[in-house]
């Protein structure tokens, strides 16, 4: 007398069933495999973000979505059907997410435009120290961190008829204006601009040095007299470094204006993610200094 267990089983089907969900788990395990290796330092950031994740890994998702695709029409041909068709609905279910991962980086990626330096005041930059550009270049920093950054020629293939345009101008192109849009999904950036405080400079300064120790961030620069910090921020996948310079200068009332800049060590598109971080740090410092 044959048993629930194998009356449940689909014989080939299920295994191709089995086989469909073991793929589309292998290739999220891919992206991490990816990521976790260019952490630490088995590959270059090239090759786990373009080749591994970008090039293999679509194609790895594009396989899975096709073989549980046929899974899922195998396990419903013929009785047993039951446990089959979970199997391959659950690999269908894994690779589409993995798809419409993808697909929404890919996404982003086009909208935002290619710059990875952002900063709160560009007719007065704010100038990494020797130090943190001693740093940069220990680390094979291929960014230049410039007073007028402008957009190299590598980016027209992307976005066309942006290279040798300034970053000051594409930023501020995609920076939320509320006197002129009415929704914040009409841009891509949050708006940045100085934070004037009638805080003092020295108030300011420990206020904020604070603030960047509380998100553990690596202090290169602590120069109380210059009003200078500046921080590395390291990302948990691929350990991409982002610099972060904040500039403290007294105003005539006594107060404090500060200025922030972020800027990536390498790639030519940040994805928003400097825009993100120097709001959220500018959104703190005044909650800190109100």
């Amino acid at each position: 007398m044959e048993t629930t267990e194998q009356t449940q089983d689909a014989g080939w089907r299920g295994m191709v069933a089995k086989a469909s969900l073991a793929l589309s788990l292998f290739t999220v395990f891919w992206f991490i495999i990816a990521a976790v290796g260019t952490k630490l330092g088995l590959w270059s950031w090239q090759f786990g973000l373009g080749q591994m994740t970008i090039n293999w890994g679509l194609k790895l998702i594009f396989l899975a979505l096709g073989v549980s695709v046929i899974a899922v029409i195998l396990s419903l041909i013929a009785a047993p059907r039951k446990r089959a068709f979970i199997l391959a609905f659950a690999a269908l279910l894994v690779a589409g997410l993995s798809f419409g991962r993808v697909a929404g980086f890919g996404g982003e990626a086009s909208r935002l435009p290619p710059i990875h330096d952002v900063q709160t005041d560009w007719s007065n930059p704010v100038i990494p120290s020797e130090a943190l550009l001693a740093a940069r270049t220990a680390s094979d920093a291929s960014n230049p961190v410039e007073a007028a950054p402008i957009v190299p020629d590598t980016a027209e293939e992307r976005w066309p008829g942006t290279p040798g345009r300034l970053v000051s101008e594409l930023q501020e192109e995609a920076e939320f204006d509320p006197a002129v849009q009415e929704d914040r999904a009409d841009a891509p950036y949050p708006k940045l601009d100085s934070y004037v405080t009638q805080a003092p400079p020295e108030a300011a300064f420990e206020a904020i040095l604070m603030l960047v120790k509380e998100r553990g961030w690596k202090i290169v620069t602590d120069d109380r007299d210059a009003g200078r910090i500046e921080a590395t921020e390291t990302s948990f996948w691929f350990d991409f470094k982002d610099d972060v310079m904040i500039r403290i200068l007294p105003t005539d009332e006594g107060g404090a204006r500060i200025d922030v800049r972020s800027a990536s060590r390498v790639g030519l598109s940040d994805l928003g993610a400097n825009a993100k971080r120097v709001r959220n740090l500018l959104d703190d410092i005044e909650i800190a200094l109100h």
